[in-house]
């Protein structure tokens, strides 16, 4: 929880007063620590993210990863795979379907992961719309992992996330990072490929492994080094 109010306003670009209204409102993950109230960038991301508000790059600062490249979407997901018909009817049995897909290493605790991952659903779905969701564990480094990987299952058939839109979630992209940074930096670069149209149909039409691939390179290359923006929700003007 390293954000103040002051900082969350400014990565966000707006105002303290909209921070305090949505915090009233409870709307935003916020923590009260010593009186004063707290964020974790992490958290504030996936939370701009579902509701497609802008963000400013200062969100990505993490002195201690200075130095460090900035991981590849396309990268993960190979490391991490592309795999179809993957069984589950609830959330909890689809989890432990995609836990056990997942290329780690040996000794990572698989049980204690879905239990991560669950815990994460429980504070909020990370359904992110049109049947897509993105489960990921809420602390980046609790598996300490030597390199993130991004894991693309399609289910066997469609089930109730709990998101927004209340729309049943068919495809999950699983994120697993070593650090808070490599986190941050995935789930921005996903957000944004994933409001490209060829990108969305490839995923609805399940392509095939080399054509995603073939699809998101395109996408993130189209980014190149720029920090994707996410775009202004219409929902949140004049505030």
């Amino acid at each position: 929880m390293n954000l103040s109010v002051r900082d969350a306003a400014r990565i966000l670009s707006v105002s303290e007063k909209t921070i305090y209204r949505w915090i009233k409102q409870q709307s935003i993950p916020a923590y009260r620590v010593q009186d004063q109230y707290r964020f974790n960038r992490a958290e504030i991301l996936e939370w701009a993210t579902s509701r497609r508000l802008n963000v400013s790059s200062e969100i990505f600062a993490e002195p201690e990863a200075a130095g460090q490249p900035v991981p590849s979407l396309v990268e993960a997901l190979e490391s991490g795979g592309v795999h179809y018909r993957v069984s589950g009817s609830d959330k909890e049995s689809a989890l432990r379907e995609v836990v056990q897909l997942l290329r780690l290493p040996g000794e990572v605790d698989r049980e204690f992961l879905l239990r991560v991952l669950l815990a994460r659903e429980a504070m909020a779905s990370t359904a992110i719309g049109d049947g897509i969701a993105i489960p990921h564990v809420r602390n980046p480094v609790v598996l300490h992992i030597d390199r993130p990987t991004l894991a693309l299952c399609f289910l066997d058939r469609p089930i109730a996330y709990g998101g927004l839109d209340g729309e049943p979630v068919h495809t999950l992209f699983t994120i697993i990072s070593p650090t808070t940074r490599a986190h941050l930096h995935l789930m921005s670069k996903l957000s944004f490929v994933l409001r490209d149209p060829e990108v969305r149909h490839a995923l609805r039409d399940q392509d095939s492994r080399q054509g995603i691939l073939a699809h998101v390179r395109r996408a993130e290359e189209e980014l190149g080094g720029a920090e994707p923006a996410l775009g202004p929700d219409p929902a949140s003007e004049g505030r």
